[in-house]
């Protein structure tokens, strides 16, 4: 089974997307950074409160709500 347990769903942070571990940093925004090439290591540089396993979950988390 799948374990999702960095992303974090609040309707009073960013209007209730999917957040990273409660921080106004959303799944989408991150899939979209790997889409366009960011790799993960560019992407922690941007956004230091990032941990490589959060990317990973966002990775996990694409796949498991499509």
């Amino acid at each position: 089974m799948l374990k999702i347990d960095r992303i974090t769903s609040n309707p009073n942070v960013m209007n209730g997307k999917a957040c990273i571990r409660g921080l106004r940093i959303t799944v989408s925004l991150v899939l979209n950074l790997i889409a366009n090439g960011m790799q993960k290591a560019e992407i922690i540089d941007e956004y230091p409160h990032l941990e490589p396993e959060d990317i990973d979950q966002c990775l996990q988390y694409e796949d498991y709500h499509l």
